[in-house]
């Protein structure tokens, strides 16, 4: 028997609001990239996808949307050089053709990602997981849609307070000053690492990525792990805890200097984005002496960032960040 049952979806809603966005979210994929001739990188992203819905429809057609990033990711399968971004983008311009009412469609991805490091001092091969995530929006323009997309990429490292540790340094200055010479007590001052509250950091960076260019998620995630006080290691002998932990006593880091550091990055790493491309970079410290947390964002073009470095640059200017909160 051949049913055909009444396209709801199409009907007027009895409150004709337009809506922004509408679509499914936690859409799990198995993915398996290729690239260079390299290992094959597996991922299971997670991906939400939606589009803007008009006034006079009723609901979206929801299986379209599971459906586009399906028939996409099937299609990239085959595929032996492919950017995570680029299949956002693909999806988007799959939810444009099957959602002909929409005017704008979004995905976004994220997956854990796995890159393997050496400890410190042992060089111990261990296993570190990051995450990576692309977006994508679209909008119809006549018979043509107009796409851009975004790679990024979120690192957990470590951050010492400045402000906590200038603190401890002067009064060890002081207890020292009972029984040294100025002059001794200062030669230890250089020498010694001082003791400061400690941050579990969770940097972010989202990079536009225009057509014909390519930013590869592997150097967005070098770049935030260097721009916090050290890096982090999931498997640590104690040799390779104390070089840890000296190195980022001896490294302090506000989450200010954080975002500063990748945006620094950023403009040297990629000096062939076009100016128009469109950079956010993120820094959120979980507090080890505070129930709160903190957290300094960027938020600019290429342009805006290239401008902003270029004049530092140019004066000379310390870009330490000095004072208490």
């Amino acid at each position: 028997m051949d049913l055909s049952f009444p396209d709801t979806q199409d009907n007027i809603p009895t409150i004709p609001v337009q809506l922004t966005r509408v679509g499914v979210t936690g859409v799990k994929k198995l993915l398996k990239i290729e690239r260079d001739g390299k290992r094959p990188i597996v991922l299971l992203p997670t991906f939400d996808a939606f589009v803007d819905l008009p006034s006079t429809q009723r609901g979206i057609h929801m299986s379209r949307n599971p459906e586009a990033i399906s028939e996409v990711l099937e299609k990239a399968v085959g595929g032996t050089a492919v950017e995570i971004e680029s299949l956002c983008a693909e999806i988007v311009s799959c939810l444009l053709k099957k959602h002909k009412y929409a005017k704008k469609a979004e995905v976004s991805m994220k997956s854990d990602y796995m890159i393997m490091k050496h400890s410190p001092v042992t060089k111990v091969k261990t296993q570190e997981m990051t995450k990576i995530m692309a977006d994508s929006v679209g909008y119809r323009e006549g018979d043509s849609f107009k796409i851009r997309k975004m790679i990024g990429a979120e690192v957990v490292g470590m951050t010492v307070c400045p402000c906590a540790q200038e603190s401890t340094k002067e009064s060890a200055k002081q207890e020292l000053l009972e029984f040294l010479d100025e002059e001794t007590t200062q030669r230890v001052l250089d020498t010694v690492s001082f003791a400061s509250h400690n941050q579990r950091g969770r940097g972010m960076i989202m990079i536009e990525v225009p057509e014909n260019q390519t930013v590869r998620a592997e150097d967005i995630i070098q770049i935030i792990e260097d721009s916090m006080s050290s890096p982090v290691c999931e498997l640590l002998k104690r040799v390779d805890e104390n070089a840890v932990v000296v190195h980022a006593h001896k490294n302090p880091k506000f989450v200010e200097d954080c975002v500063r550091n990748m945006v620094q990055r950023i403009v040297k790493e990629f000096p062939y984005l076009p100016d128009d491309t469109m950079v956010t970079a993120r820094q959120v410290n979980e507090e080890s002496i505070h129930r709160h947390n903190a957290f300094a964002e960027k938020v600019a073009t290429m342009g805006e960032l290239k401008e902003e470095i270029k004049q530092v640059e140019a004066s000379d200017i310390d870009t330490d960040t000095r004072g208490c909160r």
